[in-house]
């Protein structure tokens, strides 16, 4: 297990600080951080907590896991390592125009 937590379905109004309060009943919060939208600024709806140990991991998603937080039922489980590629798109940065390989997927 890691240390790293992915919190799911949160309020748009949930803060940075807000989760660090909330996780901190659980152990020491290293970050604590709501995902916004690169343009406008907004929250996404989902977070990244990282606590500084697995025990103290582990207690806080048995404890919040499913627990409602300004009227929603947040997911709180261990985060994913990101799979590489992002979007997709397999190298080249090739952005439209031509024809497509069949198996390629845009």
């Amino acid at each position: 297990m890691g240390n790293k937590l992915y919190v799911g379905n949160l309020s748009y109004g949930i803060s940075d600080r807000d989760l660090e309060k909330l996780f901190a009943q659980y152990g020491t919060v290293r970050s604590a951080r709501v995902i916004t939208d690169r343009d406008s600024g907004k929250s996404k709806g989902f977070a990244f907590v990282e606590m500084d140990s697995d025990s103290e991991a582990k207690a806080a998603i048995d404890a919040l896991n499913g627990s409602e937080l300004d009227g929603r039922a947040m997911t709180v489980n261990e985060a994913r390592a990101k799979e590489e590629g992002g979007g997709g798109h397999r190298g080249g940065g090739h952005r439209g125009g031509g024809s497509h390989r069949s198996g390629d997927r845009w």
